[in-house]
């Protein structure tokens, strides 16, 4: 859904800009006068005094009562939209893997579930009070990235060592993969400080 959306969005904005570039490359170069062609009653840009935006087409609906609320609406929407497709392009949840049946066909793993196996898997580990595990990557090569909450007597060097030789070989030999990368986060718990009575 998000690369179909990309590449419309993509396609439209370099279309507009080329379509842009084009009729003001028209104009500017003079080309309709030196390859004897006419271009249509509406086009802007007909020689190379013409601009973009005349002056009467700047100054038009200044003096409007709703030209600049409806400039600053059309601006603040236009934002919102380019905030959100750049929010949009995060890493993406993976939601199914491609398993390896060794029979030529190919398997689908649902990727949430292998999420939350490894997920209750490491938080078995000693020491580990929370986990959050996402899948991201492609299919056929997913990378995992896994946040684990420590308690205050944990050991991160034997935790690591546990989460790669145990519970992400689990996973990566479960899902029939060659290699499973991952990208591990360490983060301490809070907690108040204890008075000696």
């Amino acid at each position: 859904m998000l690369k179909t959306a990309n590449r419309v969005l993509l396609g439209l904005l370099g279309f507009g800009l080329f379509a842009l570039g084009g009729g003001v490359l028209l104009g500017a170069l003079d080309l309709q006068r030196h390859w004897d062609f006419d271009m249509p009653g509406w086009w802007p840009f007909r020689g190379s005094d013409d601009v973009v935006l005349d002056t009467e087409g700047r100054t038009r609906w200044r003096e409007e009562n709703w030209w600049w609320p409806t400039v600053i609406a059309v601006l603040a929407v236009l934002l919102a939209l380019l905030l959100w497709w750049l929010l949009a392009q995060r890493r993406h949840r993976l939601d199914q893997v491609l398993v390896n049946s060794e029979d030529g066909a190919a398997a689908r793993l649902d990727g949430r579930a292998l999420e939350n196996v490894i997920k209750e898997e490491a938080r078995f580990l000693d020491g580990v009070s929370q986990a959050h595990v996402r899948l991201t990557g492609g299919r056929a090569t997913p990378t995992v990235r896994v946040r684990l909450l420590l308690e205050p007597h944990a050991d991160p060097v034997q935790i690591l060592g546990h989460l790669s030789m145990e519970t992400l070989a689990h996973a990566r030999e479960s899902a029939g993969l060659d290699r499973l990368p991952s990208q591990v986060r360490f983060r301490e718990v809070r907690h108040r400080a204890q008075r000696a009575a």
